[in-house]
């Protein structure tokens, strides 16, 4: 009888967490298909603008800092916790229990919805912004919200993880890159059992957006081999800038939005929606300069530098300007791909020039060097390359590169940008601004 009792509830035991596995394969599902969508969003929503761009060219670049103002309005009247990239508030609702409203709203479904519209329509102002790091807030929102019932399974830091985890995933399609960055930047200690959640909500996330998009390279297919002896010779150059670059961005980052009170922040606070204004006229600006490149994500001009494109220091220098006034605006939009065109931009320029032998690769090196100096991410930053190009020789150059530009980087910036931005998120009295 008491045998007979055992395997009663050792059975019991298995169907629990067989229907707690079953919950999380469909919650994976679901984040992967609003990853996919979204990504199909924020493209028309770039195809929208540069319609209008090339039909009223004048009051698209107009369109910035009004778009960049009403945003920032509706923001911070609707959806406070769906502000800027969304990253720095998956790590603070991971490392936090939550209590009151800030605790409860970082990663929901509700900041979810927000996310996407508000990104929507900043890509359609022709914001230099990416989808990348609100696609991290929204998986989290959606993995955690959809599990909440789950009882002695993965606990909710361990889903917010995975859910974030996934949207790099399946923003990049690069499900390795996922895991990376799991591990690397959203929850630095964590669970043992946390590694087989994170990797099972990727792969299925990463799956989902692969039956809907195919099995496609980020930046397409290459075309030819690597020269690697370029491509060493090339590496600690890309390293030792883009961690330079890289650095002085997540400064003026810090300083602006960061927890740290200085004058401008003060200002800023205190005329939130003026500020967004005069961040919009920035980007009208650099807009202009460049000959409208400064638009959206920058996806497509990184694209072309890599398939012998040119004009890489146009492209780098006012991407930089429009990027970091997006991003100080205190408007959804996250910097994972305006930087990789950004480090594209600078790896063409060096090309063009010092770096004449490279070529190509001194783009791939250009783009995986400053992203690492932006995020101080480094292996995240070279597996997102390795997996977008597909080019397999180029994992050591690009780990050399990402590994030099996150050490000059912390020189500059000695703690990560979205651990630093994560501290507004964290729950303290003080209200983010």
């Amino acid at each position: 009888r008491l045998s007979g009792r055992r395997r009663l509830i050792a059975a019991q035991l298995q169907a629990r967490h067989a229907w707690r596995m079953a919950v999380i394969v469909i919650v994976s599902v679901v984040a992967g298909l609003a990853a996919a969508y979204f990504a199909r969003l924020c493209d028309w929503a770039m195809e929208t603008q540069e319609g209008l761009y090339a039909a009223r060219p004048a009051f698209a670049v107009m369109l910035l800092p009004l778009g960049f103002a009403l945003a920032v309005w509706i923001t911070r009247r609707f959806a406070p916790e769906a502000a800027g990239s969304g990253i720095p508030q998956v790590i603070a609702a991971a490392e936090q229990r939550w209590r009151g409203r800030w605790g409860g709203r970082r990663v929901t479904l509700r900041t979810a919805a927000w996310k996407v519209v508000l990104a929507v329509w900043m890509l359609i102002c022709g914001a230099s912004i990416g989808r990348e790091g609100p696609t991290v807030q929204v998986a989290a929102g959606i993995t955690r919200t959809l599990t909440r019932g789950l009882r002695g399974g993965p606990g909710r830091r361990a889903m917010i993880i995975a859910g974030g985890a996934a949207g790099v995933a399946a923003a990049f399609n690069t499900p390795i890159a996922g895991v990376v960055f799991a591990f690397e930047e959203l929850g630095r200690s964590f669970e043992r059992r946390t590694h087989t959640t994170v990797i099972l909500v990727v792969v299925v996330a990463g799956f989902t957006a692969y039956a809907l998009q195919g099995d496609y390279a980020y930046f397409g297919a290459l075309g030819r081999d690597s020269d690697l002896r370029a491509a060493w010779l090339a590496a600690p150059v890309l390293g030792v800038i883009g961690g330079l670059t890289g650095g002085l961005f997540s400064r003026a980052l810090a300083w602006v939005i960061g927890p740290r009170d200085n004058p401008l922040t003060r200002w800023r606070r205190a005329r939130p929606v003026l500020f967004a204004f005069l961040c919009g006229l920035a980007a009208a600006g650099a807009a202009l300069a460049s000959g409208g490149v400064t638009f959206g994500a920058g996806y497509l001009e990184a694209r072309a530098l890599l398939h012998d494109g040119a004009g890489g220091l146009n492209l780098a220098g006012w991407k930089f300007v429009a990027t970091l006034a997006a991003a100080i605006s205190g408007a959804p939009g996250g910097i994972f791909a305006p930087s990789l065109a950004i480090g594209a931009g600078m790896g063409s320029a060096l090309s063009e020039t010092y770096l004449a032998f490279a070529g190509r690769e001194a783009v791939v090196l250009g783009m995986a060097g400053y992203l690492s100096g932006v995020v101080q991410a480094p292996l995240t930053s070279a597996v997102i390359l390795m997996e977008m190009t597909r080019d397999p020789g180029l994992v050591a150059p690009l780990m050399l590169t990402s590994l030099l530009a996150r050490w000059v980087s912390a020189l500059i910036m000695p703690t990560p940008i979205y651990h630093v931005l994560a501290e507004v998120w964290r729950l303290t009295p003080r209200q983010p601004g």
